[in-house]
C-alpha cells in the first residue's frame, strides 16, 4: 500500500500540482498577451492608413508636377511665372499660393504687392526661396547622405569659421553664391537620381517620378545640412506593461520606439533642392505646419516653381482615405493627429478619447506630414480587461476542474485499494473460519463414528444420539460446502435456477420441521407461526433456492443467539406498496453492531470475530442470501428487534396462483 501510495504520487499528483501551478503562474500574462495580439492588429491598421496617405500626397505631387507642364505647355516659362500663382490656384484647388524662384534665389511670384495671402507667403518665405536664410525643415532625403552627414558632420561650409554645437552649418550667401550653386547643380545633374524617400530602404530604386520627393545625391561638402536629432514623440503609444510617459522605467529598446523616425533639418532652399526635378518640403510657421511642393521644369531648369498648400483641403481628402477604412471599425476608432495631438479627422464621428496623447497604436506618416500621426483608439478598452479576466476565469476554473478530477479520482484509488486490502483481509478471515467450520463437524462425525464402529456403546439411546449427531454434523457440513459452491457459481455467473411456482408457506414449513429437532436439542426455544394451510402464500421460484434462504437465517439465528435462546419464524402477506410475501426470522441473541446493518450482507464479512467470539460461520450465509432473493425479484434486509436481538426479513413478490381444473 505504501509503495502504490508513493508510485502515485511521484507519478501522477507531483506532475499535476507542478503543472497547475504553472497553470496558475500563466494567468498574469493572459492580459499581456490578449494586449498584444490586439495591439498588433490595431498596429496593422495604423500602418496601412498612413501608407496610404504617403501615397496620396505622393499622387498630388506627381499631380503638381503635371499641372505646372501643363501650364508652360507652348508658353514662356518666365512669362507664365508671373501669373503661376493665379493659374495654379484656380485649376489646381489644394493650392493655397503658387510660387515661382530662379535657382539663383530670385523670386518671380508672388510678388510682394499680390493679394494677402500671398504677401504672408512671401514675408514668411521670401529669405528662405531667395536663398538668403537657413530653415528648419522636414524634406525627404536619400538615407545614404543622411548617415554619412549625421556620422561626419562638415567642420566648415564655404569658408565659415569653427562654429558651437547647435549653431547653423551654413555662412550667409555671398555675391559668388549663384555661381557655387549652378556648379553644384552640374555636378549633380552628372550623377544618377537617387530617391530620397527615408520611409524606403537604403539603396532602394524608385521608378515613380517625384513620388514622395526625390533628390539628387550631392557631396557631403556641398550639402552640409544640420541635422537635429530624432525627437521625442508628441504622441506616445501604449507600450507592454510600461505605464504611458513613464519613460524612466522603461528599457533602452522601448524608449528607442518612442523616438521620432522623423528629422528636421536646417538649410537653405537651394541646398535642399540641388539637382532634383521634384520634392516636397515642409517646416513650422508660428507653430503651424505649411507644406509645399515644388517642381523644376523641362523648359527651363533654372526655373523652380512650387505651391504651398491648402492644408484644410488636404485634411478634408484625407478624412476620406480614413473613413472608407472599415478594418476593426466595430473594435477601434482611427484618428488622424497633428503634430499637437489633436485629432483632424475621426473614423467614427462623434467618437471621445479619454486623452488623445494616449492612443492605443499609433503610426507616424512620414515627413511630408511630421509629426502627424495615424492613432487607433479602442472603442471599448474595458472589452478587453474583460476578455482577459475571462480567459482566466476560464482557464482558473479548468485547473480548479482538473486538480478536482485528480483530488477525486485519488480518492477512488485509495477507497479502491482499502477495498482490495479489505477483501484480502476477509478472504484470508474466510479460509480460517471455513478450515475451521470444516475441522469441527469432521471431528464430531469421526469421533462418534469410531465410537459406534468399535462397539464402545451399548445402550440403544446413547446410539440414537451419537446418530443423531452424526445426522446434524453431516447436514451442517453439506450446507457449509454448498454455500461455498453456491458463491462460486455466483462469482462465475453460473448459478441456475429452477422457476416455477411454489407455496412459500409449504417451503417453510418444510424448512422448520428439518430444524426443529436440532434446535430443541440444543436448548432452544423455537416457534413458528405460519398462515393455515388452506391459505397458500404463491411465488414463482425455485424451491430449494428459496429454502436455503430460510435455512441460513435459522442457521444464523442459531449462531448468534448467545444465551438467550429464542427464535421465531413467521410468514405473511403484505398488501403495500405491492402485495409480497414476508418471512420474518427473530432470535433475542448479540444483534448487529450500530453501523453494520448493510456491511453483513457484504461477502466474507463478520460483524462479530469469529475466532474470537467463538461463533462459527464462513460469513456467505447473508451474502448467499441476499443475492437469491434479489434474484427472485425480492431481497433479505436487517432490522432490530423491540428488547434486544435481531430481525431478518426476506421479501418475495406475491403471484397469482394458476389452476389446472377445466370447465365441465
Amino acid at each position: 500500500m505504501k509503495r502504490v501510495a508513493l508510485v502515485f504520487v511521484l507519478a501522477v499528483l507531483l506532475p499535476s500540482l507542478v503543472l497547475a501551478w504553472l497553470a496558475l503562474r500563466s494567468l498574469r500574462d493572459q492580459q499581456f498577451l490578449l494586449e498584444r495580439q490586439e495591439a498588433l492588429l490595431c498596429q496593422q491598421v495604423t500602418d496601412a492608413l498612413a501608407a496610404k496617405i504617403s501615397d496620396f500626397l505622393a499622387q498630388q505631387q506627381q499631380a503638381f508636377g503635371a499641372q505646372v507642364e501643363s501650364l508652360l505647355a507652348g508658353r514662356d516659362a518666365r512669362a507664365a511665372a508671373a501669373q503661376f500663382d493665379a493659374e495654379l490656384r484656380r485649376r489646381w484647388p489644394l493650392a493655397e499660393v503658387g510660387f515661382c524662384v530662379t535657382v539663383s534665389g530670385q523670386i518671380l511670384s508672388p510678388s510682394p504687392n499680390a493679394r494677402a495671402d500671398a504677401r504672408t507667403f512671401y514675408l514668411d518665405n521670401g529669405a528662405f526661396l531667395g536663398n538668403r536664410e537657413t530653415v528648419e525643415v522636414y524634406n525627404n532625403l536619400n538615407p545614404l547622405n543622411f548617415a554619412r552627414n549625421t556620422a561626419n558632420p562638415p567642420a566648415a561650409a564655404d569658408g565659415l569659421a569653427d562654429r558651437k554645437p547647435g549653431q547653423l552649418a551654413f555662412a550667409p550667401p555671398s555675391p559668388a553664391a549663384p555661381a557655387r550653386q549652378k556648379e553644384v547643380a552640374s555636378d549633380q545633374a552628372a550623377e544618377p537620381s537617387v530617391p530620397a524617400n527615408q520611409t524606403q530602404k537604403l539603396g532602394e530604386e524608385s521608378n515613380t517620378a517625384g513620388r514622395l520627393g526625390s533628390a539628387s545625391p550631392a557631396p557631403v561638402q556641398s550639402q552640409a545640412y544640420n541635422y537635429k536629432a530624432a525627437q521625442v514623440r508628441k504622441v506616445m503609444p501604449q507600450s507592454g506593461y510600461y505605464p504611458l510617459g513613464d519613460k524612466a522605467q522603461m528599457p533602452a529598446p522601448a524608449q528607442e520606439a518612442n523616438l521620432s523616425k522623423v528629422v528636421p533639418a536646417e538649410a537653405e532652399f537651394g541646398q535642399l533642392i540641388g539637382g532634383g526635378t521634384d520634392g516636397m518640403l515642409a517646416r513650422f510657421l508660428q507653430n503651424k505646419l505649411r507644406l509645399m511642393f515644388w517642381h523644376r521644369s523641362g523648359a527651363d531648369p533654372n526655373l523652380i516653381f512650387g505651391a504651398q498648400l491648402d492644408l484644410d483641403r488636404v485634411v478634408d481628402e484625407i478624412r476620406v482615405l480614413v473613413q472608407a477604412d472599415t478594418d476593426l471599425r466595430d473594435e477601434i476608432c482611427a484618428a488622424v493627429l497633428d503634430d499637437n495631438a489633436k485629432p483632424v479627422t475621426l473614423s467614427r464621428a462623434g467618437f471621445q478619447a479619454g486623452n488623445w496623447k494616449h492612443p492605443f497604436v499609433a503610426t507616424e506618416i512620414g515627413e511630408a506630414l511630421p509629426h502627424w500621426e495615424v492613432a487607433a483608439y479602442l472603442v471599448n478598452p474595458a472589452q478587453l480587461t474583460r476578455a482577459a479576466h475571462t480567459a482566466r476565469l476560464t482557464l482558473g476554473l479548468l485547473v480548479a476542474v482538473l486538480m478536482l478530477a485528480i483530488g477525486v479520482g485519488s480518492w477512488l484509488i485509495v477507497s479502491s485499494l482499502n477495498s482490495e486490502l479489505k477483501q484480502a483481509r476477509q478472504k484470508t478471515d474466510f479460509v480460517s473460519n471455513v478450515s475451521h467450520e470444516l475441522k469441527t463437524p469432521l471431528t464430531s462425525i469421526r469421533m462418534f463414528s469410531e465410537l459406534l464402529a468399535e462397539g464402545r456403546v451399548a445402550d440403544p439411546a446413547k446410539q440414537h444420539s451419537y446418530l443423531n449427531i452424526i445426522t446434524a454434523e453431516a447436514a451442517r457440513l453439506t450446507r457449509l460446502i454448498n454455500n461455498v459452491l453456491d458463491f462460486a457459481r455466483l462469482e462465475r455467473g453460473e448459478k441456475k435456477y429452477n422457476f416455477q411456482q411454489c407455496d412459500l408457506g409449504e417451503i417453510v414449513r418444510g424448512v422448520a420441521q428439518t430444524f426443529r429437532p436440532h434446535l430443541e436439542a440444543a436448548g432452544f426455544k423455537f416457534d413458528c407461526v405460519l398462515p393455515a394451510l388452506a391459505l397458500a402464500v404463491p411465488v414463482h421460484g425455485d424451491a430449494d433456492a428459496l429454502a436455503q434462504v430460510i435455512v441460513n437465517l435459522l442457521s444464523n439465528a442459531e449462531k448468534y443467539s448467545a444465551d438467550r435462546k429464542e427464535i421465531l419464524v413467521r410468514l405473511e402477506r403484505r398488501a403495500s406498496p405491492l402485495p409480497h410475501a414476508e418471512v420474518q426470522v427473530l432470535d433475542r441473541g448479540l444483534g448487529v453492531p450500530r453501523g453494520s446493518g448493510e456491511k453483513i450482507f457484504e461477502k466474507f464479512y463478520r460483524a462479530h470475530d469469529a475466532l474470537n467470539s467463538g461463533v462459527q460461520g464462513s460469513g456467505l450465509g447473508l451474502t448467499l442470501a441476499r443475492q437469491i432473493a434479489r434474484a427472485h425479484g425480492g431481497d433479505v434486509v436487517y432490522e432490530p428487534r423491540e428488547g434486544g436481538g435481531s430481525c431478518f426479513i426476506l421479501r418475495l413478490p406475491l403471484k397469482q396462483m394458476e389452476t389446472t381444473d377445466q370447465p365441465a
